[in-house]
């Protein structure tokens, strides 16, 4: 069965928990990293539960990304069908991922802000599974439904929140996409048995802005699925437990791209004057964060067994 692994702050400590219903049980575990925790194994982890411990209320603490700042955050771009054909791409001419990468000191915990520096005018948000990895390898390794359990520990909530005028004039993704605060993770790692591994294929996302629905779809829509995406992967990246990986988002993001024609027309101009007028033309979208605003998100699993928990961010401009 399942459990649900939260990381918080209580009372000047720093603590792993299994969060059990409304109530967390404290883990005896001495881990610094989720690298470390990953390590003990699923039934390492259960065993060290500290259940002479008094449970916590999680309103009673800090609650901390699951995932510490020595992981890789590694990830997929368009990733889910309708996305794809919002971008202009279909889905079945696909042959290949798009990676690329975060940098690790983006992580941020699973509540309070997201800073909006001031040089940045379009953020966006992208709500994402998270696979969080299970095992160290050093070479290509391929992956199959059968054995994706021994690579994947478990699963968070992730948002890939990007600064669009930054990532695509100056064709950035990891600058465009790494500034701090713009990797939330958690609250919930979800360590998964073999027997659960069907449920990557069976989550329900959904991310809000100001309470409106922004995105929302299933992991079943993924256009390339973890097994075949690590197999890829590892082509010319070595993974370690405890890293991530962004599985891509759904359709809804505050980006709108211009059609093929248009593009066409704009590239004979000067790359100065061309990405002038994509700030501006994205700048008339209504759906780009802004200081105030307030996003959740949410991973459910269809039947109700697995749930990540809720994101709760209020973007606020750099001071």
């Amino acid at each position: 069965m399942a459990i649900h692994i939260v990381r918080f702050h209580h009372q000047d400590q720093t603590r792993w928990g299994l969060l059990d219903g409304a109530r967390i049980q404290p883990i005896d575990a001495p881990c610094t990293t989720t690298s470390a925790l990953i390590e003990l194994g699923y039934d390492g982890v259960q065993s060290r539960l500290a259940t002479d411990q008094p449970t916590l209320d999680p309103g009673n603490v800090v609650l901390l990304s699951p995932i510490t700042h020595d992981a890789k955050v590694l990830c997929q771009g368009a990733n889910y069908r309708q996305h794809m054909i919002d971008s202009g791409m279909n889905p079945a001419d696909k042959s290949f991922n798009m990676f690329f990468t975060k940098s690790s000191a983006s992580i941020t915990g699973p509540t309070g802000r997201i800073v909006k520096p001031r040089h940045v005018e379009l953020l966006d948000y992208e709500i994402e599974m998270t696979l969080v990895l299970g095992k160290r390898t050093d070479g290509p390794v391929q992956v199959t439904d059968d054995n994706l359990h021994e690579y994947v520990a478990g699963i968070c909530i992730g948002n890939d929140v990007s600064a669009r005028d930054v990532q695509i004039p100056q064709m950035q993704f990891h600058k465009g996409k790494s500034y701090r605060t713009f990797c939330p993770l958690g609250p919930v790692l979800c360590l998964l048995r073999e027997s659960e591994m069907h449920y990557l294929g069976e989550m329900q996302l959904h991310l809000t802005v100001n309470g409106d629905t922004r995105q929302q779809d299933s992991t079943d829509n993924l256009v390339f699925k973890p097994a075949e995406t690590l197999t890829e992967y590892s082509q010319v990246q070595d993974f370690a437990p405890g890293d991530v990986l962004m599985t891509g988002t759904p359709s809804g993001c505050a980006l709108g791209l211009p059609k093929p024609a248009l593009v066409k027309m704009v590239g004979l101009l000067p790359e100065a004057k061309k990405w002038q007028l994509f700030v501006k033309s994205q700048k008339r979208r209504k759906h780009y964060l802004q200081a105030g605003d307030v996003m959740e998100s949410t991973i459910t699993s269809g039947d109700g067994h697995l749930n990540l928990g809720t994101q709760r961010h209020t973007v606020e401009d750099e001071a």
